[in-house]
């Protein structure tokens, strides 16, 4: 169950109450007796803070750059080097020689 601030404004009285959504607002001051006692507009009672599943899954910003997997590295650096033929001056198969 939620709880709500009320507020007099006659007498200034303040109180937090537990009540279920469904059950009627309260009007009458406990401390005075005025009908007005009335519901304030609060902040929430909790923060989303640490590195936990808000800071990792929605945040907002950019996605980050998708990895390149091993093998496909490896194939792209290690291929042209291989097929090299030695006459080459550069050693990548350029065709510079």
């Amino acid at each position: 169950m939620p709880i709500y601030a009320y507020k007099c404004e006659s007498c200034g009285a303040a109180k937090d109450v537990l009540q279920k959504i469904s059950d009627p607002t309260l009007s009458d001051c406990p401390a005075c007796g005025q009908p007005t006692f009335r519901k304030q507009v609060t902040a929430a009672g909790f923060q989303l803070k640490g590195s936990g599943w808000y800071a990792t899954d929605f945040r907002g910003g950019a996605a980050p750059a998708a990895a390149t997997p091993p093998a496909a590295t490896a194939a792209t650096s290690e291929a042209p080097a291989a097929a090299a033929p030695a006459s080459h001056s550069c050693g990548t198969g350029c065709g510079c020689a």
